[in-house]
C-alpha cells in the first residue's frame, strides 16, 4: 500500500524503542530534513499522501509510528502500565531520540496532527535548535499550563488545587442531556475494548469514526465556541462531547455512511482503512489512549509548569480542515496561539473540503501550504547535515 519513493524501515535505540518510520527523500544525502508526527486513531502511513510532495522538494521526509502505536515497539501496553513513559516531555524525547539516531543536529521543520501536534508544538518549544520550525495542524497550542502569579498576598492557608476538567465533567453530566467529554472517555479502561471489540467490527467503527470527523460528514460546521461550559461544549457533535451512557463504539456508529458514501470517498479507500484495521486489531488502542490519561496527570501537568510562560520563537504555522471542530474544541486556544503562545506565526490556513484528517482529504492543499512555508525558512546551516 505504499507508493514508490516511501519506504519502510525501523530504527533501533531510540528513546528506548525499535521506531518504525516511513522515510521518502532518502536517495541524496544532506537533504534538509522534515519530521512528521501523527495523531490518534493513526499511524505513519496518515502521512502517506504528502510525504512524495515534500520529497519532491527536496526534504528527507521521516514519519514514524509513535510511542503506542503500529509497528514501533518497546512500548507498555498496560491500562496499569507505565502512564509516565507516555508523557509530553518523553515523547519530544523520542522525536529528539528519532533525529539524532539518523544523524541529524536538526531539522527543517517538525510537524504534528492531532495528538501529534502538542508533541511538536513542545519539540520546538523546548529545542528550538533541534526543530528549526514547526507546523501544527487541527490542535491549536496555547502555551505550556501557567503557574499561579501574584498570589502571595491572596493565597488560602490549606486551599488545593481542583484536578483538571473535574467542575466541567460535572457540568456536562448535569445536562438535561447529560454528556461526557471524549478525552475523560479516552481515560477510562473501558475505552480501549469498546472501540477494538465494537459490535459493528472494527473495520465498521473506524469507518464511522473516520467519515464522522471528516468534511464528508455535512454537519460539521464548526465555530468558535464563547466559553468552556457544558452549554457551549455541547455544541459539538457528539464524537468530541458523547452522550453520557455511550462508548465511542456506539457514538459513530449512528453516523456510519452509507455504502455510496464509502464508495465515493477517494481520501480514504477500503484497502487504505484496512492497513489501519490490520494494525489496531493487533495493537489495541491502548498505547495511544495512554497520552491523554497523562493530559489529567497531576503529576505530569507540574512538570510541564516548569516551562510556565515559555514561548514557541521558531517560525510557525497551523494548517487544519475548515470542517474540523478540533480548531475550536477548547475555546479561547487559536487566540492564546496566535496572540502569545508562538511570536513568528507566519500563517494560520483553515482549508475547504476538509474536516479533521486534513492531509489525507486535501493532500495537495496542505502540501503546498508546506512547501511554501518551508521555503520561507532560511536554508539550512551545515549542522543540518549528517554527522
Amino acid at each position: 500500500m505504499l507508493a514508490a519513493g516511501i519506504r519502510a524501515r525501523t530504527v533501533s535505540n531510540v528513546n528506548g524503542l525499535t521506531v518504525h518510520v516511513l522515510e521518502s527523500g532518502y536517495e541524496v544525502p544532506g537533504r534538509p530534513a522534515v519530521l512528521l508526527l501523527h495523531g490518534f486513531p493513526e499511524l505513519a502511513y496518515s502521512w502517506r499522501k504528502i510525504m512524495l510532495p515534500l520529497a519532491a522538494a527536496g526534504f528527507h521526509v521521516i514519519a514514524p509510528d509513535r510511542r503506542g502505536f503500529g509497528r514501533t515497539t518497546g512500548w507498555d501496553d498496560r491500562y496499569d502500565g507505565d502512564l509516565d513513559s507516555f508523557s509530553t516531555l518523553n515523547m519530544a524525547r523520542d522525536a529528539l531520540a528519532l533525529v539524532f539516531a539518523f544523524g541529524l543536529r536538526s531539522v527543517a521543520a517538525v510537524v504534528g496532527h492531532d495528538a501529534g501536534s502538542p508533541v511538536a508544538a513542545w519539540c520546538s518549544l523546548l529545542r528550538p535548535d533541534v526543530f528549526r520550525s514547526v507546523v501544527m495542524m487541527s490542535a491549536p497550542f496555547a502555551g505550556p499550563p501557567a503557574l499561579p502569579f501574584n498570589t502571595a498576598e491572596q493565597a488560602r492557608p490549606g486551599a488545593t488545587e481542583t484536578p483538571p476538567g473535574t467542575d466541567i465533567d460535572v457540568q456536562l453530566a448535569a445536562l438535561k442531556r447529560p454528556r461526557k467529554y471524549y478525552m475523560r472517555y479516552f481515560c477510562t479502561r473501558e475505552a480501549n475494548t469498546n472501540m477494538l471489540s465494537a459490535p459493528q467490527g472494527l473495520q465498521a467503527f473506524l469507518r464511522a469514526y473516520y467519515h464522522y470527523k471528516s468534511a464528508d460528514w455535512k454537519l460539521n460546521k464548526p465555530f468558535p465556541l464563547k466559553a468552556r461550559t457544558a452549554d457551549e461544549l455541547a455544541k459539538m457533535p457528539t464524537y468530541y462531547v458523547m452522550d453520557l451512557g455511550l462508548g465511542m463504539a456506539e457514538t459513530v456508529a449512528r453516523e456510519m455512511p452509507s455504502a455510496a458514501e464509502v464508495a465515493a470517498c477517494q481520501w480514504l479507500t477500503d484497502d487504505e482503512l484496512r492497513v489501519y484495521s490490520v494494525e489496531y486489531a493487533r495493537t489495541g488502542f491502548q498505547g495511544g489512549l495512554q497520552a491523554y490519561r497523562c493530559i489529567y496527570d497531576s503529576r505530569q501537568i507540574a512538570e510541564l509548569r516548569l516551562f510556565s510562560d515559555r514561548t514557541i520563537d521558531v517560525p510557525s504555522c497551523f494548517i487544519a480542515g475548515k470542517s474540523d471542530w478540533g480548531v475550536y474544541q477548547t475555546p479561547g486556544a487559536v487566540e492564546k496561539m496566535r496572540d502569545s503562545a508562538c511570536t513568528r506565526m507566519t500563517g494560520f490556513h483553515l482549508i475547504s473540503g476538509a474536516g479533521h484528517w486534513v492531509q489525507q482529504e486535501q493532500p495537495d492543499q496542505v502540501s503546498t501550504l508546506l512547501v511554501e512555508f518551508l521555503r520561507q525558512q532560511s536554508r539550512p546551516g551545515p549542522e543540518q547535515t549528517p554527522a
